[in-house]
């Protein structure tokens, strides 16, 4: 089989993965991702990957699945953010940020509204509220539809009125 006719048909495992994992078949889509990635491996399938696992709490597995994301293409955005937003759930603030400023910085990235909100939540979280603030509305620059940003925006800025006073943010 020539290169060409393994991309094509590495693109269709893909495919049929996605369709599985949107539908909540998560054994079967993580099946077909280790398909397409025999088949021929891209950043794209072991992310897509990495994001079946998250759907199963498996974030560890999905880290790992984003790194070797990064090692086929460093210049696609998704895994970082990903990686960030998994870093994110277990609880690890500190260590999603390099991820997520790396997300911003990925010159193939489609969504760069998603690092900017994750690094609002990481921001408000640690109650640096002022630049939970400005990563919403970075957000929302690239992405004005974004209704989680713009849901966050709005309650953040809510709890700040609602104090009469913003907290104290030094940073």
């Amino acid at each position: 089989m020539s290169t060409e006719e393994q991309k094509e048909e590495a693109i269709r495992y893909f495919k049929q993965a996605y369709e599985l994992q949107m539908k909540g078949q998560l054994e079967e889509a993580e099946a077909m991702y280790k398909k397409s990635i025999e088949t021929y491996a891209t950043a794209e399938a072991y992310t897509f990957l990495g994001w079946t696992y998250s759907f199963m709490a498996r974030y560890d597995d999905a880290i790992e699945q984003c790194h070797m994301a990064i090692e086929i293409d460093p210049d696609f955005g998704n895994p970082y953010n990903d990686i960030g937003a998994y870093l994110i759930d277990k609880g690890m603030l500190d260590e999603a940020v390099s991820y997520l400023e790396k997300a911003i910085k990925a010159s193939r990235y489609d969504s760069y509204c998603f690092p900017h909100f994750n690094l609002g939540r990481i921001w408000e979280r640690k109650g640096k509220w002022f630049k939970a603030i400005e990563e919403y509305q970075l957000s929302l620059k690239e992405n004005s539809k974004y209704t989680l940003a713009a849901e966050a925006l709005n309650k953040l800025q809510a709890k700040m009125d609602g104090q009469g006073t913003a907290p104290l943010d030094i940073s």
